[in-house]
């Protein structure tokens, strides 16, 4: 499942689960003000818990030149036409576009910017696809819906066991969207009318923040009001409430699209891709759409890693050129199928990736085995995978989030040393630093910042989205920028680096969930925020001791 945040907006007296924004600004918009990215700034300089992009390169990388790095974004696919995205996209040199040929042998025909897992050769793309939950169910029920447990013989009853709890949750989940889908469409209406009201009080045509902020009136109800709705954008990321509204009503549309096809059991668009979905060996399959019919999620992702940084429109990415960015399509609306991820992930490392960004994820893995053995295939080939922590604001250590950050066989788990897992920060140094619905525990590495970040859109639009799937790119970004300026740090060198740069922050905090006030540090493992400025001045000194040791030993 695609990785961004659904916060819960308290607002006049009611509580509303809201997606994350999507306004879109023009088509082609200047360069955006440096507080629309935050996450650029520095701590101390500009007193936002950003990662000190602007600061590492005017101080630390000014003059310096940089190599190619190729970053795998394994998403629901990118739009490769996006003005701040078409110049740093991977180009598959070795392949001729549209001839209909796989010129270069490596199974993919036309592959020139990436691959999609979810297409079928006839050019259609799967869009909608069921919760790994359903799935599970839908295989399941035939053979033990209405048995008890003595019922099944001993060989199965492990299996019976996994349907009895995959069934609860799936239950779980029918009941949250329908009562969800229920709620949004009144509550979308009586926002629309009262912000309507507000605005011909005020005498405004837009309710943004600026407006709310400081309300041309002395009503002590109005104030009240305003006040309200101001603190409930800030902690959003929405720009004003005519976009909430928008997005309270997409949201009803997005609902309403989960109980009709991702909680249907009878539903299975895989016939589209044509495969053996039950095959993991299986490799060639899919098509070179890597836009597909629903890219908002990975331009988003795609933008924060390594938008152009030069063209003076929109936004800069954490990353500059000669970054590329490669499109790996393997994200659905619904819940990604671990035999794609698996071969994302290979076709990633085969063609030439340094970094892989992962901002998807789920709560059973079927197939996991295949995607460890991926996993365990890029360590080997020196590549980093970087992933989102998950936004249900559960802890990790206790409750598995898929891909898993260890390797399992029976009874004992094994890190894999070139796995990142990234919870999500905010802007500000207070109660608030850690965003409310993301994952944390031990096996969370580090958090980087994650709410309201303003990225690319499709239609070459901008907008802010929130959710771990933020945090993540903002670490792949940061681990490509290394690798740029210090080609021979390897993926465990990576991830150390980006590790201990994440100096611990002991600020009390709201623990996701409502459960109330820790200190930051216990919930990862670093006990940090990602800072780009202290990993260039580790990647320095680690060059530097290298520089040193082969002198001594008169290399």
């Amino acid at each position: 499942m695609r990785l961004h945040s659904r916060p819960w907006l308290a607002t006049l007296g009611f509580a509303l689960l809201l997606p994350a924004a999507s306004f879109a600004q023009g088509t082609a918009a200047p360069a955006a003000p440096a507080a629309a990215q935050w996450t650029h700034l520095d701590p101390k300089a500009n007193n936002v818990m950003g990662i000190s992009t602007d600061r590492t390169y005017s101080e630390l990388l000014k003059g310096r030149v940089p190599t190619a790095v190729v970053v795998a974004v394994i998403d629901s696919g990118v739009d490769t036409a996006h003005a701040d995205l078409k110049s740093v996209l991977w180009k598959n040199p070795r392949e001729i576009a549209g001839n209909g040929k796989d010129d270069d042998g490596n199974g993919y025909v036309d592959d020139m910017h990436g691959w999609s897992f979810l297409g079928g050769k006839d050019g259609k793309n799967v869009d909608m696809d069921t919760y790994e939950e359903t799935r599970i169910v839908a295989r399941l029920k035939p053979l033990y819906e209405g048995k008890t447990r003595t019922q099944v013989p001993k060989a199965k009853q492990a299996e019976y066991d996994l349907y009895q709890r995959v069934k609860k949750d799936y239950d779980k989940k029918v009941a949250e969207e329908t009562q969800q889908y229920k709620e949004l469409g009144p509550l979308s209406q009586q926002l629309q009318s009262i912000t309507g009201q507000l605005k011909q009080v005020l005498g405004v045509q837009r309710l943004d923040t600026a407006v709310l902020r400081k309300p041309p009136v002395t009503d002590r109800q109005l104030l009240q009001l305003t006040s309200q709705l101001y603190g409930s954008l800030k902690a959003s990321g929405q720009p004003d409430m005519e976009s909430v509204v928008d997005q309270m009503q997409k949201a009803a549309v997005e609902t309403k699209k989960h109980l009709d096809y991702s909680l249907n059991l009878d539903f299975n668009p895989r016939n589209i891709v044509g495969d053996d979905e039950n095959n993991v060996k299986e490799r060639n399959y899919g098509n070179a759409d890597v836009t597909g019919p629903d890219a908002l999620h990975g331009t988003h992702v795609a933008g924060i890693i390594a938008a152009d940084r030069q063209n003076n429109l929109g936004i800069q990415g954490v990353a500059g050129s000669p970054v590329q960015i490669m499109a790996l399509r393997a994200v659905p609306n619904g819940d990604e199928r671990d035999k794609d991820v698996a071969n994302a992930i290979r076709y990633a490392v085969d063609n030439g990736a340094s970094i892989i960004n992962m901002s998807f994820g789920k709560y059973y893995s079927p197939q996991r085995e295949a995607v460890d053995d991926a996993i365990a295939y890029a360590a080997s080939k020196g590549v980093l995978l970087v992933h989102a922590a998950g936004n249900e604001s559960n802890d990790i250590d206790a409750v598995t989030h898929y891909p898993a950050p260890v390797l399992q066989k029976g009874k004992t788990t094994t890190a894999h040393p070139n796995f990142l897992t990234v919870g999500a920060s905010a802007s500000t140094n207070n109660e608030s630093l850690v965003a409310d619905f993301s994952n944390y525990g031990k096996r969370v590495d580090v958090f980087a910042p994650g709410v309201g970040i303003y990225s690319t859109m499709p239609g070459s639009k901008y907008g802010n989205e929130s959710g771990t799937s933020m945090a993540a790119p903002t670490v792949a970004g940061v681990a490509a920028v290394l690798k740029s300026y210090y080609p021979q740090l390897s993926a465990t060198d990576l991830k150390r680096i980006i590790m201990q740069s994440a100096e611990p922050v002991r600020t009390k905090v709201r623990k996701p969930g409502g459960k109330g006030t820790v200190d930051f540090t216990t919930l990862s493992s670093t006990g940090g925020v990602v800072n780009l400025y202290r990993a260039v001045e580790l990647a320095q000194q680690a060059q530097t001791g290298s520089a040193k040791g082969g002198a001594a030993s008169g290399k």
